[in-house]
């Protein structure tokens, strides 16, 4: 059983061991796709350090140095390039890029363009190679030739289940579906996937990954956990965006609808942080006179905030505990829980609270800043708003939502 990331795979452990034999448990292996391909290539022999973006960005300032003076693109232009157009089809020659589709791209290239800025990604390349680093989608294609030249039985697995699918790039979803055999009478894949909750950026056809699922697909409709009025407020801040179906299709909420009935989600705003902390501790402590503090959650955009809140309400006494990244959510622990918005994907609370829904905070103005044009700020945008929609719906009873000083455009009302 795989998914995204790591703090998600060990919250599905933890949960499939409450409802698992241990007899059950031994033919079960949860593990996260990258934590699995690293391990993969280096029981092949291949020690090359798989890195991510921040441990890219220094190579990227200096391939910039080399882009065209005549073109005045902003690194994130070519980041963006490489990811969404270079990587995504496998570009490895300018005569490859000359004829490669960029739809979906908002900055269009002549031909002379393309020429122009290949140079940049050359020797971005060619960095990656002095430090015997590779990018993940490098090493899933590695992955997947290895498979490919050995014999089917090569790994144990006789059924892969991804969670979070929409998360996942067409290169993981290559490799899992050469992972397990298609010959063996189905039911090797399973996969369930919600492009509401994307998060991470990724695009997939699963169709172009060997993966046929039309016909055999099944929507779900019931929401089991929140209430209708936090779900019908979760849904509102999507209005506008085009969903795919993870095939290549539209997709949409209609008829998307929850059994449970409650209290509209409390939406309040103050002059100053803490105006706004102070309402926080009382409606908190009024919360936990019947609940206890392990079941409410806080939940932020960033870091930061997180531990700026978590100092300010332990001015009131409030106990708190951060769920950290790379951990489960310890029950056993007293004290109100705290993370960002990307951690609490795959929770769930009583009660949940959304502070710091600031304009230049919610959508964070950073990530908004480095978009390279109109199309990837829109898309960026996007994603800001799947990050409202999965913090609110993580909640089984009540929604608080929070601001201070100017609100975000997200709220509209």
């Amino acid at each position: 059983m795989t998914t995204f990331t790591r703090n998600l795979a060990i919250d599905i452990e933890m949960n499939l061991r409450k409802i698992c034999s241990f007899e059950l448990m031994k033919r079960i292996r949860v593990e996260n796709i990258d934590s699995w391909l690293s391990s993969f290539l280096k029981s092949e022999g291949i020690t090359t350090q798989i890195v991510y973006d921040d441990t890219l960005k220094s190579l990227w300032e200096r391939a910039y140095t080399t882009a065209p003076s005549s073109l005045s693109f902003p690194l994130s232009f070519y980041q963006d390039e490489w990811k969404e157009v270079i990587q995504s089809h496998n570009i490895t020659s300018l005569k490859d890029y000359f004829n490669v589709s960029r739809v979906g791209r908002g900055t269009g290239l002549k031909r002379i363009e393309r020429a122009a800025i290949w140079r940049v990604f050359e020797e971005y390349r060619d960095l990656l190679q002095q430090k015997g680093w590779k990018e993940k989608e490098d090493a899933l294609r590695d992955a997947y030739s290895i498979l490919k030249s050995k014999p089917s039985n090569i790994l144990p697995f006789r059924a892969i289940i991804v969670d979070e699918a929409q998360d996942m790039s067409e290169g993981v979803f290559t490799l899992l579906r050469a992972m397990v055999p298609a010959d063996q009478g189905g039911n090797d894949l399973f996969i369930v996937g919600d492009p509401h909750q994307r998060i991470y950026g990724q695009k997939v056809v699963l169709s172009h990954c060997g993966i046929a699922i039309r016909g055999r697909s099944h929507k779900l409709n019931i929401n089991y956990r929140t209430t209708e009025q936090i779900r019908r407020w979760a849904t509102s801040i999507l209005d506008g965006i085009d969903f795919d179906d993870l095939d290549g299709e539209s997709d949409n909420l209609k008829g998307y609808c929850s059994l449970l009935r409650g209290e509209d989600p409390l939406i309040q705003g103050f002059s100053s942080f803490e105006e706004e902390v102070k309402f926080l501790q009382q409606q908190i402590n009024a919360i936990a006179e019947n609940t206890p503090l392990a079941s409410i959650c806080l939940v932020l955009r960033t870091n930061q905030l997180v531990e700026r809140y978590r100092h300010a309400l332990g001015e009131y006494n409030i106990s708190t505990q951060t769920i950290l990244t790379n951990e489960s959510d310890n029950q056993s622990l007293p004290g109100l829980r705290v993370a960002t918005m990307h951690r609490v994907k795959g929770l769930q609370f009583e009660h949940v609270f959304l502070p710091a829904l600031n304009r230049g905070t919610v959508p964070l103005k950073n990530v908004l800043d480095n978009s390279s044009d109109l199309t990837a700020r829109q898309d960026k945008l996007a994603l800001e708003r799947s990050l409202i929609h999965v913090a609110a719906t993580r909640a089984k009873r009540s929604v608080t939502i929070t601001y201070y000083g100017v609100k975000s455009d997200f709220l509209k009302f």
